[in-house]
């Protein structure tokens, strides 16, 4: 397994390792911080390269951006075929299959490898770990990587090397209570009233 991120992130590399991965990665550095989707695939791209790979699984999308592009932009900086938003995934005789549900459709999908698959939350269920499992992940290594180990100049990533910013961001609004109508006769009559004074009807 591997990761790009700050010092917690190891916690995430001992869980799967708990849950039975052989070994971990993990790339921090200081100068990582504010890179973008395009960063982070090259960050990935040079630590695949590093540990070597025959098929790179990720997830759909972080949980920060949720922007879901780094699986594709990690392809392409591989060179090799990529096949996303799987369902389900198989791998036999140098070809990885998957499936890729739609809205109204299903489509079966193959590549040849190496290449990179993007799963979805659909794709199985996780085991747990158990206690022989946590007990071994503390006795199973853990590669500490950094940029100069990856040859990566610090202005490629970062803030001074991403494509894409966030100018702004605002917080959620505390959630109001909601009005109660009790219905004695007149509850119709209120929500209509409710609904013209908000423009709804």
């Amino acid at each position: 397994v591997l990761t790009v991120g700050p010092e917690d992130a190891k916690d995430a590399l001992r869980k799967a390792l708990s849950m039975g991965a052989d070994k971990a990665v993990h790339v921090e550095d200081d100068d990582l911080h504010g890179t973008d989707a395009l960063g982070t695939s090259l960050v990935l791209a040079k630590a695949v390269e590093e540990t070597g790979y025959d098929l790179v699984i990720s997830g759909m999308a972080s949980t920060d951006g949720t922007m879901g592009v780094v699986p594709a932009l990690l392809a392409e900086r591989l060179g090799v075929p990529q096949v996303t938003l799987l369902s389900q995934v198989s791998v036999e005789g140098g070809v990885v299959r998957g499936r890729r549900d739609g809205d109204s459709a299903s489509e079966e999908l193959e590549a040849s490898l190496p290449a990179v698959v993007s799963v979805t939350d659909q794709s199985g269920e996780a085991r747990y770990p158990s206690f022989k499992g946590i007990m071994a992940a503390k006795k199973k290594p853990v590669k500490s990587l950094d940029l100069d180990d990856l040859g990566i100049d610090a202005d490629e990533v970062g803030l001074a090397g991403a494509w894409t910013a966030v100018d702004s961001a605002t917080e959620r609004p505390a959630r109001t209570a909601g009005t109660i109508v009790k219905d004695e006769g007149e509850g119709g009559k209120q929500l209509a009233e409710f609904l013209a004074g908000q423009k709804f009807i």
